[in-house]
């Protein structure tokens, strides 16, 4: 046995009116299509729901125990209506979001989730934190929404990437390294005096990235670094840095980790070298939630860096 919403409406207008023709007036159909219609119910559900009256229809016992079910019924669609187009205008639902923790240590991260928690309280923030490349796989794979990360260091088919801040770049040292202790607070360091150090490289074998730029950019100095290590997070590669196993370039919004056991320099190389916080998403997802957020982080974003434009940067274009 079935039968359609349409029907469920029927009956509750015929049962509110007590009449067939006001409930078709209301309904606005004609009356004969309308008692047609509630017969069929009837039979379908194999019982009558009306005692049909000189005057109007009066709802039988099964009459009254279908009525509480058909209002219950057109109550849940309408909510789930109502609750879908909320999620269509991206004011309710789930959203996933990965980041790396050197996008976690930039302050643009927390504010971000947390005007978005405040002003859109019905969208539900999965959290999770993974370096560049295995955020950048669950988005090709569907597993996140969304990502905040550095540089890019793949590109697949149908994921954006927009460029909302960049930031320079500084020399993380151990805290008793001879560079730290003879340099003043405010000295800028350059990569020719780092020809002999050991680096701690958050990268990925082989992709490119901030590191893979780095390393570029020795070698355009006329030296490749001496690499200690390759780490997949930002905060352990600054907790090496802190255990005297190497230096490394991280990102200005990075000083302050470990502050009583490294040391922080700007790099003069910083304007061929900085650390861009980058958003990626799923081209087909910016929809609902997700762009929501996407909306949220470039106002957010313009506040950081007035009057300057965002770069949009899509496989398209790479």
């Amino acid at each position: 046995m079935t039968f359609e919403l349409r029907h469920l409406r029927y009956f509750l207008a015929v049962a509110d009116t007590g009449h067939v023709t006001r409930a078709a007036e209301q309904l606005g159909i004609q009356q004969p299509p309308l008692s047609i219609q509630i017969r069929a119910l009837e039979k379908q559900l194999g019982l009558p729901l009306f005692h049909r009256r000189p005057r109007g229809m009066e709802l039988t016992d099964g009459g009254r125990l279908f009525l509480a079910d058909a209002r219950r019924i057109l109550a849940d669609v309408a909510a789930t209506q109502h609750r879908m187009e909320r999620v269509a205008r991206g004011e309710q639902g789930e959203l996933a979001i990965g980041f790396t923790s050197s996008a976690a240590a930039h302050t643009f991260t927390p504010e971000a989730l947390r005007v978005c928690r405040k002003e859109h309280p019905d969208i539900h923030l999965d959290l999770s934190e993974h370096n560049a490349a295995e955020l950048t796989e669950a988005l090709a794979a569907a597993k996140l929404h969304c990502a905040l990360l550095r540089v890019p260091v793949a590109r697949p088919e149908g994921i954006a990437f927009e460029t909302l801040l960049r930031e320079p770049v500084a020399v993380a040292l151990p805290i008793d390294h001879p560079l730290a202790r003879k340099s003043g607070a405010k000295r800028v360091l350059a990569l020719d005096e780092l020809r002999e150090e050991s680096f701690i490289l958050v990268r990925r074998p082989g992709a490119p990235g901030l590191y893979g730029n780095l390393i570029a950019l020795c070698e355009e100095r006329g030296f490749h670094p001496r690499i200690a290590a390759e780490v997949d997070r930002m905060m352990t590669n600054v907790n090496l840095v802190a255990a005297g196993a190497g230096i490394s370039i991280v990102p200005a919004s990075m000083q302050g980790m470990q502050p009583d056991a490294v040391a922080y320099f700007p790099l003069a190389e910083s304007a061929r070298l900085d650390a861009p916080l980058t958003l990626a998403w799923r081209e087909a997802d910016f929809t609902g939630p997700t762009k929501t957020f996407i909306g949220l982080l470039r106002k957010i974003a313009r506040r950081y860096r007035p009057g300057k434009a965002m770069t949009v940067a899509k496989r398209a274009q790479a």
